[in-house]
């Protein structure tokens, strides 16, 4: 039971980013009902209370309107809450505070398009194989990065993690940060987006411990991220 000393709420807790075997992912909050938090105090208190990595306030659900928080500030994007969200509300435009912002849904995937400028930089660093990555085991870093090596370059494969800045508790950008978000090892789909645009390539990245995301860049410079969405949990207070 979640206990919130505010009106009743529901929040739906998701899993975005889940591998093949449904497993792995980044935990998601939905709070269904925006209206219980009419301003943006009430709304980062509830984040910060919850501790997921991202927290989606749903202020017009027929029209995607929605609010996206960190426990430590408002994001005006991000690619893991939105996917999350789509899926959830079944959607094809949300409206963060960035504006209009497209998905489609596949059946097994569901899928946003945005763009690179909505996410914030990190460096990108190549290791020489798939076995590198996964022995770095999501150290600090100086700056939020993001290290990747190839699995099978000819198919688009790709081993990848997400490198959480020192010092900073609720991660480094977007996918980071609360309790289950990317900094330990977990789904972002900021990293992601950036690599896609670097290599100019659609891609299939194995990322942290157990998540898939799956990226296709756009004739008109956006790539659109996909990725499995499941419920896992049901809040109320």
């Amino acid at each position: 039971m979640l206990l919130v000393s505010t009106a009743r709420i529901h929040i739906d807790v998701l899993r975005v980013f889940c591998g093949p075997d449904a497993r792995g992912g980044s935990a998601l909050g939905v709070v269904r009902d925006g209206r219980p938090f009419p301003d943006q105090a009430a709304r980062l208190g509830l984040a910060r209370q919850l501790g997921f990595g991202h927290t989606v306030f749903v202020d017009d659900p027929e029209l995607g309107a929605v609010d996206v928080y960190r426990p430590d500030r408002r994001l005006p994007f991000t690619v893991h809450a939105l996917v999350g969200a789509a899926w959830l509300l079944d959607l094809e435009i949300l409206e963060p505070a960035v504006g209009e912002v497209f998905a489609r849904h596949d059946g097994e995937f569901s899928w946003i398009t945005a763009q690179t400028g909505w996410v914030p930089p990190r460096a990108l660093r190549q290791y020489a194989c798939a076995e590198q990555v996964e022995a770095l085991d999501a150290p600090r870093t100086a700056e939020p990065g993001y290290a990747w090596g190839w699995q099978d370059e000819a198919a688009g494969r790709v081993r990848s993690w997400a490198l959480p800045k020192c010092g900073d508790g609720h991660g480094a950008g977007e996918g980071e940060g609360g309790r289950d978000g990317g900094g330990d090892g977990k789904a972002t789909g900021a990293g992601a987006l950036l690599l896609t645009h670097h290599l100019g390539r659609a891609l299939n990245i194995a990322q942290g411990r157990g998540a898939q995301l799956l990226t296709a860049p756009g004739s008109d410079g956006t790539i659109e991220v996909g990725g499995r969405v499941r419920l896992a949990d049901t809040l109320t207070g």
